[in-house]
């Protein structure tokens, strides 16, 4: 277990009672794919990513959901991890190394089952993207994280520029909250598996 990994207990509840369950994936014989956006895809997304991808591994998951991060904004395309959120990352065992910046495409939100967004302006902005872009079938893929998490709607705070605490407390959101979306991944791939 990675420190600062929340206990299994964390994940017992695997949907919140204000948030609707995971979209089915859009092909069954294939892995699920979950996108996780931010504004510049340097700090929140990036740590998000990261740690889905080490929880779904712990699960026994790799091979059947994928996971990759993108910003709303282009300003850091291209750019790697903000080197605090890095930092942090290390701290608690994991690679965030890879890292480059991408700002997400609208043709991409056809290509994923699930797109959690940080906060609510990500939300919105994708929401408006998909609906410029003709992709209103992909309306409610597009999640607000703080909601698919069970953490209560709450966004997760903007840490750019912002103190090692404030690191700290949103990899601890990330890790709480991604621990909960495991556990509804692992029924989403588990029912898709029986299917095929």
């Amino acid at each position: 277990m990675l420190s600062g990994m929340p206990p299994e207990s964390a994940a017992t509840s695997p949907t919140s009672p204000k948030s609707p369950p995971l979209p089915p994936p859009r092909n069954p014989s294939g892995p699920y794919r979950v996108l996780c956006v931010c504004l510049g895809n340097i700090c929140r997304s990036p740590m998000a990513e990261v740690v889905l991808r080490a929880q779904l591994a712990a699960a026994g998951l790799q091979d059947r959901v994928i996971v990759d991060s993108a910003g709303t904004g282009d300003w850091h395309v291209g750019q790697t991890m903000n080197p605090p959120a890095r930092r942090q990352l290390e701290r608690r065992g994991y690679d965030g190394s890879a890292h480059r910046a991408r700002q997400v495409d609208a043709p991409w939100l056809a290509e994923r089952d699930l797109i959690l967004a940080m906060d609510g302006s990500n939300l919105a902005n994708l929401r408006a993207l998909a609906q410029e872009d003709g992709r209103r079938d992909d309306l409610p893929r597009i999640r607000l994280f703080g909601e698919v998490a069970g953490l209560d709607g709450a966004d997760v705070p903007d840490p750019w520029g912002g103190s090692t605490t404030e690191f700290a407390e949103v990899l601890t959101m990330l890790e709480t909250g991604m621990a909960r979306i495991v556990s509804q991944l692992r029924a989403v791939v588990g029912a898709a598996a029986t299917e095929r």
